[in-house]
């Protein structure tokens, strides 16, 4: 399944890529490196961003928004580690330290709520060491990696579906802050990167395989019932008009929205 897509699963933090080799991906007249999910291409998020700069070095500092860990139940704090880690990256683009620095807090926050705070402290260490130094490939390579061992830890727990939840929240606000700049600033080159199907579908397929009691969470369910929405929006290569890209990030920006909200 060949997906030329995205920021979203870019900034998807904790699914698990495996150890297939890279493969390569047309957007517009590049090639980005990309790892492989299953049968889902996932491009590499340095190279993502780099293909948005082309396309019109995007304002990074209007699409970060702050972030405040809710701490309710446990499907929503991993949908929001996912979101955080996120945002982290945005963070990275808009060169801001003293957003990077606080999410490298609220990331230690969250993963010590889901029993996996030894997992990333040194990492979020790094993360602050490099963000005072503005190293920003350093930071960008810490956040990758604290992804990584948040799904490894979570993985020795026998705790996948926390660990897709991650993934799935990565995936949304990654999402909403695609369709934030290509939305800005419409081309056809950019609305491609939404096309992603198969990565729509590999979440919806996660979710629907999830036990009773998370698909019971108001917030999974919330999320299980919106979806379906994005996905004849974004299945014709090529055909994603501007009128589109305003209802996925619609539909993304009020699940974000949901994520981040103490009353869910």
């Amino acid at each position: 399944m060949r997906s030329p897509a995205i920021l979203s699963l870019l900034l998807s933090a904790g699914v698990c890529l495996g150890d297939q080799p890279p493969r390569h991906i047309d957007i517009g007249e590049g090639r980005l490196p990309a790892t492989l999910i299953e049968d889902v291409v996932v491009p590499l998020p340095g190279e993502v961003f780099t293909a948005l700069d082309k396309l019109g070095s995007p304002n990074w500092h209007d699409v970060l928004r702050p972030t405040a860990p809710q701490m309710e139940r446990r499907p929503q704090i991993a949908l929001e580690l996912g979101a955080v880690i996120a945002e982290g990256f945005i963070a990275v683009e808009a060169k801001d330290a003293e957003q990077v620095k606080k999410i490298g807090r609220d990331v230690l926050t969250l993963a010590n709520a889901l029993n996996v705070r030894k997992a990333v402290i040194e990492r979020t260490k790094s993360i602050t060491d490099a963000a005072d130094q503005k190293d920003w490939a350093k930071v960008r390579d810490e956040l990758d990696k604290a992804s990584h061992d948040v799904s490894q830890a979570m993985s020795e727990m026998q705790s996948q579906t926390l660990s897709q939840l991650v993934s799935l929240g990565g995936w949304l606000r990654g999402t909403e802050a695609l369709t934030t700049v290509v939305g800005r600033n419409y081309s056809r080159d950019g609305a491609e990167l939404l096309h992603q199907p198969g990565l729509l579908d590999y979440f919806q397929k996660r979710l629907g395989a999830m036990d009773r009691h998370t698909r019971g969470d108001e917030l999974v369910a919330m999320i299980q019932k919106r979806l379906p929405e994005i996905r004849p929006l974004i299945e014709k290569p090529g055909e994603i008009p501007a009128a589109a890209v305003d209802q996925i990030h619609s539909i993304t920006a009020e699940l974000v929205k949901a994520v981040n909200s103490r009353e869910m």
